[in-house]
């Protein structure tokens, strides 16, 4: 499949205060099935340089169906709440169709 199937999303995720290592450890558990899944190109987890109570995913899948499936798996239902206790809001999500670039 060609850039053109390619689908993102950029997560401005917000910790509640004093909470964002928290919350990134939590975040960073979902590695270990995102590793496992074949449509998944990138999951980055990224802190905010300026705002200690945000994390920012930036997320890349094959195609829509990719992205659908990673978002309807279960482990992905099961995880979900273990991020509450560390949440300062719901996370605000962008979705993207990358154009092109290095590492498209």
């Amino acid at each position: 499949m060609g850039i053109e199937s390619r689908v993102g999303v950029v997560a401005k995720i917000i910790a509640a205060p004093g909470k964002r290592a928290d919350l990134a450890r939590e975040l960073m558990k979902a590695q270990d099935h995102v590793s496992k899944e074949a449509g998944t190109i990138h999951y980055i987890l990224n802190e905010d340089a300026t705002d200690e109570n945000i994390l920012w995913m930036w997320e890349m899948y094959t195609d829509q169906g990719a992205l659908d499936a990673h978002m309807g798996a279960q482990w992905f239902k099961d995880w979900g709440p273990s991020l509450a206790p560390f949440m300062g809001g719901r996370p605000e999500l962008i979705f993207v169709k990358p154009l092109g670039g290095k590492g498209c």
